[in-house]
């Protein structure tokens, strides 16, 4: 009896590895114009003149939050050496206050009504981390020279919250997640 269920176990699974592969409905030689072309979702419109405005304010503050991202991950990687910690500190302060100033100057050139619906809701998310990151930032330039770790702790704090944040108005305006 466990010959005869083997061997039925045996045919039925040679039997599943040959069944024929399903041939597709477009042959391999059909011409470009005979094939229906495939149905594409329709284009977003241009964005507003106030939009671009938003976007281009937007990358100006995304450079100054790279700046902070640099000042993080140089103090992270300084290690426990307190000579490389201490120069990360500085450079850190530095970092914070030149990264102010871009956060600034982009958060200025945002107009909230720019969007409308959902994703306004989301663009005025996003102003209010900027606001935050430059109140941040503010206060990194000023201690982080004394307390790096701790400086940095809290910088990252925010970048991660400014990155949700972030992740979701990309969402609702149709662009891709980095």
């Amino acid at each position: 009896m466990r010959v005869l269920t083997l061997a039925l176990c045996l045919i039925a699974s040679r039997a599943a590895a040959q069944q024929p592969v399903p041939v597709s409905s477009v042959p391999e030689s059909a011409r470009a114009e005979s094939v229906p072309a495939p149905v594409q979702p329709p284009a977003p419109p241009p964005p507003s003149p106030e939009q671009l405005r938003y976007l281009d304010g937007l990358k100006t503050a995304g450079r100054g939050v790279a700046q902070l991202k640099d000042g993080v991950n140089r103090v992270a990687n300084s290690g426990r050496d307190t000579i490389k910690l201490k120069l990360a500190g500085r450079r850190l302060g530095g970092l914070c206050g030149t990264a102010r100033v871009f956060m600034t100057s982009g958060r200025g050139r945002m107009p909230l009504n720019a969007y409308s619906d959902s994703t306004q809701l989301r663009a005025r998310r996003l102003a209010i981390q900027i606001d935050t990151l430059v109140r941040v930032a503010g206060r990194c330039e000023a201690s982080a020279a004394r307390q790096p770790d701790s400086t940095a702790a809290g910088v990252l704090f925010a970048l991660r919250a400014y990155e949700a944040v972030l992740r979701d108005f990309r969402a609702a305006i149709g662009l891709p997640n980095r």
